[in-house]
């Protein structure tokens, strides 16, 4: 539902409430009234944009998990898990010294403005702005929904805020671009397979000659990770393959077209029939296992993605995207934010072929979305993108 609808089924209080923070001028009793200035209020863009420049950097990231989600309902649990995923433990602020001077009521009132709010608290503040309502009968009045017009003037918003500060570029003289690749890489390994008994150690993970002997195969070269590197967290193997390597072992792993039978590694009746051909759809598959596979260690991984294929239309600098994007980047373990942006995400995507590496001679590494890849994000399969003629 749109604002309009939500603002109809609000109780009075609500709506009083979100009529406060927008201070409408109107009559405080009158249903009518309180939906119709709130309406005339928030259609202001001035107002609207207003209310987003003052949100607190963890406000914008719990909103953020938000924006991109095909589903409508919240529970209070998940809005309680997002709120917290949105907090990445920032410096406690400390005093200056001359505040240890002030009276106790002055530092109370000080340490009060400084607290953040609770997680119960940072959903309640949404609700008396008008973006976050509850359901109005039945087991939808314990879930909560974000208005669909609101989602999208959000959306309009933060992008227009994040592309003021990206710097846009020419086409590079030289780019990568895998597009295909990661498919002619799953036939490799299925092939391999076919034909070489292929051993695996006492932890589940090819000897180190086969793992080679396919590396050499790859349409991509990827180096084996150092001795005693620290990897966590991004598949079944990581620690012992290359993260592209990785990544199209797991995938083989979960469509179930090899299986781990004790010391050896098998191809399966369905990784027989891959062999056959590339099935439609597998671009869409692979990019949404990515995602399954990336979200733990990456908590806001689908709104990442979304704003690169939002940002990323034209050429822009790598350099310009990560001062936009990393503060919406949780650290996880050994991988600090800009590692997350460069490898686990951007790095990634031009493997899965959704976004082009260039190097440009002025501004240094620099990105753009594919054609196929902006339709994949978008939720648009590529047979579709084909049938109308858009290559």
């Amino acid at each position: 539902m749109n604002l309009s609808d939500m603002l109809g089924y609000a109780d009075i209080q609500q709506l009083s409430r979100i009529a406060d923070v927008y201070r409408c001028e109107c009559n405080g009793h009158s249903k009518n009234d309180l939906i119709q200035s709130i309406l005339s209020t928030v259609s202001r863009n001035d107002v609207f944009e207003a209310q987003i420049s003052s949100m607190k950097l963890e406000d914008l990231r719990f909103l953020n998990s938000l924006l991109f989600e095909a589903r409508n309902s919240f529970s209070l649990e998940d809005l309680l898990a997002r709120v917290q995923q949105s907090r990445f433990g920032e410096e406690v602020i400390q005093p200056e010294p001359e505040t240890l001077k002030k009276s106790k009521k002055t530092k109370k009132k000080a340490a009060a403005e400084v607290k953040p709010l609770s997680p119960r608290e940072m959903i309640a503040k949404f609700k008396h702005q008008g973006w976050l309502f509850n359901g109005f009968s039945g087991p939808s009045r314990y879930l909560f929904q974000v208005p669909i017009d609101l989602k999208a003037r959000f959306r309009d918003t933060l992008a227009k805020r994040f592309a003021a500060d990206l710097r846009y570029t020419e086409e590079p003289p030289v780019y990568r671009d895998e597009q295909m690749l990661i498919h002619d890489d799953i036939s490799h390994l299925l092939h391999y397979l076919h034909h070489n008994e292929v051993q695996l150690t006492a932890d589940g993970s090819m000897y180190k000659r086969f793992t080679l002997q396919l590396l050499d195969k790859f349409g991509v070269q990827e180096e084996l990770p150092a001795k005693g590197a620290w990897r966590f967290g991004y598949g079944r193997h990581f620690n012992q393959y290359p993260n592209r390597f990785s990544f199209i072992y797991d995938y083989c792993y979960y469509a179930k077209y090899i299986n781990e039978n004790q010391t050896l590694l098998n191809i399966t009746g369905s990784g027989e029939e891959r062999m056959l051909g590339k099935p439609a759809g597998e671009a869409e598959q692979i990019y949404r296992f990515w995602l399954k596979l990336y979200k733990g260690p990456i908590t806001h991984l689908l709104s990442l993605v979304h704003w690169i294929n939002a940002l990323a239309v034209e050429w822009v600098t790598v350099e310009s995207l990560r001062k936009v994007l990393v503060p919406f980047i949780k650290p996880y373990y050994y991988d600090d934010a800009n590692t997350i942006l460069e490898q686990r995400i951007m790095s990634m995507m031009v493997h899965l072929g959704l976004l082009r590496l260039g190097e440009h001679s002025m501004h240094g590494a620099v990105v753009r979305m594919t054609k196929a890849g902006r339709s994949v994000v978008s939720g648009i399969s590529l047979e579709d993108l084909e049938t109308v003629g858009l290559h």
